[in-house]
């Protein structure tokens, strides 16, 4: 038997890409039309995220922790435990996150942007963007079928990324709690993506370690 520090991701990989992607295509097949709720949901935020404001705030707080919510549920627990035996630690992870938008977002109302650096606002709106609107595309446009899609609301990285997006907006300091979950899960997820040898294994992580240099650079410069 091999020692066990020989092992790298490949290995420990589960299921084959085909499947996983398999996955996100009986999902959205299950659940249409809720994309277009998702979609509305998306762009709810995005409209109040530019509106700024306490209430604009809380309202965008409430969207996202009902999104993660149903990520932790209809996606992790119900379908992705199917093939992954840590889908059930990923779900109670997206739950955490959802009750600290709830505590810090929605009860504390700690998403109104204070004073967010130009750099910053413009980044979160093209991150937001980009989780809503592009994201989704990427799979068709590397090949996999537009029935895979991953969607902000429905599917874990748009999610994440988008509430990212959402933090950075607020210029990162009043809400340092609820960075940690979504980077993770990027990072997590792009491992698990370069285990599969997919081309975009990279995205997410790499958009995720962009925000929070964006948002300490932003804060280290408020502080001065």
């Amino acid at each position: 038997m091999a020692e066990w520090w020989l092992y790298g991701p490949r290995d420990l990989l589960l299921f084959a890409p085909r499947t996983y992607y398999r996955l996100f295509e009986l999902y959205n097949l299950e659940l249409w039309p809720l994309q277009l709720l998702a979609l509305a949901l998306g762009l709810a935020v995005l409209v109040l995220a530019r509106r700024g404001g306490e209430r604009a705030g809380r309202a965008s707080a409430v969207i996202l922790v009902l999104c993660w919510l149903w990520v932790a549920w209809g996606f992790h627990w119900q379908r992705y435990a199917s093939i992954n035996l840590a889908a059930g630690y990923f779900a109670l992870a997206f739950v955490v996150q959802a009750a600290l938008l709830l505590w810090s977002g929605v009860l504390r109302g700690r998403l109104a942007p204070p004073s967010p650096t130009r750099l910053q606002k413009r980044a979160g709106l093209v991150l937001l963007l980009f989780a809503l609107l592009v994201f989704p595309a990427i799979g068709p446009l590397l090949g996999r079928s537009w029935t895979q899609a991953e969607l902000f609301g429905m599917a874990p990285d748009p999610t994440a990324l988008a509430t990212l997006g959402v933090l950075l907006l607020v210029g990162g300091r009043p809400a340092w709690g609820l960075w940690p979950i979504p980077v993770a899960w990027c990072l997590l997820s792009g491992t698990t993506l370069w285990a599969m040898e997919a081309p975009d294994f990279a995205l997410a992580p790499l958009l995720a370690l962009l925000a929070v240099g964006l948002a300490v650079g932003g804060a280290a410069r408020r502080s001065r």
